[in-house]
């Protein structure tokens, strides 16, 4: 299995177990490098008060007021922030490409289903209150679960489409490739040497 396609390249198509699969990998991913980040921040003798992964952290580089703390005291935890984030953010995104190619659709759908409602729960304690606003947070609703419907459990398109094959066809394909007996005993006449019976085929 190529791992490194999975994790971190962009082409071909993901079918719903290889992207259960490959969260799961992310997941304790994340597990293992936050402990990391945390034990170095406290080998050098860093206070570490509170210290996360996510994806929605990329937001905040649009945002000036998201952080503030003071950057010359805080430096060395932001960037290794900064650098845990965008690894993870990288994979994920990575994932959730190949996973919309199985669905026949481009990278661009990410604008729908990622950036904007990414955005609105970044900005959306200082967006104004009124009912306009309403139809802007249930959309953004709406689009986050539905790209979680449609990248976790609705199957892609049935055979190759414009971005590759069908992995679920393959994997079906692997699966139907038992021991066929038939090709590979052959009856043998008694009168033949060896002697007669059931023998495996030369080769086989």
């Amino acid at each position: 299995m190529d791992w490194t396609w999975y994790l971190f390249r962009f082409d071909g198509r993901m079918g719903r177990s290889g992207f259960w699969c490959s969260l799961i990998l992310v997941f304790c991913g994340m597990i293992l490098l936050l402990c990391l980040c945390l034990g170095i921040m406290s080998a050098f003798g860093g206070e570490v008060r509170s210290f996360n992964l996510n994806a929605d952290d990329v937001f905040k580089i649009v945002d000036p007021t998201a952080y503030r703390w003071s950057l010359l005291d805080n430096l060395p935890l932001l960037l290794l922030k900064l650098a845990a984030t965008a690894l993870m953010l990288w994979i994920y995104l990575a994932i959730l490409v190949k996973r919309l190619h199985d669905r026949d659709k481009s990278a661009w759908w990410l604008l729908a289903y990622f950036v904007l409602p990414g955005l609105f729960k970044q900005f959306a304690e200082r967006l104004p209150d009124t009912y306009w606003m309403i139809p802007v947070a249930l959309a953004s609703i709406v689009l986050t679960f539905a790209c979680f419907l449609e990248t976790g459990f609705l199957r892609g398109t049935k055979g190759p489409n414009r971005f590759g094959p069908d992995p679920e066809a393959e994997v079906d394909f692997q699966r139907g490739q038992g021991w066929d007996q038939s090709r590979e005993i052959e009856f043998v006449p008694p009168r033949a040497s060896p002697p007669g019976g059931m023998h495996v085929k030369r080769g086989a």
